[in-house]
């Protein structure tokens, strides 16, 4: 089920990107903002610990 699920997934990126670019790439920037904001939090948080 799990190696199904994964190649569903696999399957369904290709799709996105080959019919609907303008989607995943603003997926992809979505994605990467909220891993910036995370990192950036981290950061935040660890400085605060050392001062």
């Amino acid at each position: 089920m799990k190696k199904l699920l994964a190649w569903g997934s696999v399957a369904f990126l290709i799709y996105f990107m080959a019919f609907r670019p303008e989607g995943a790439a603003q997926m992809v920037k979505a994605i990467g903002a909220g891993l910036m904001a995370m990192a950036q939090g981290l950061g935040d948080f660890l400085t605060s610990l050392m001062t």
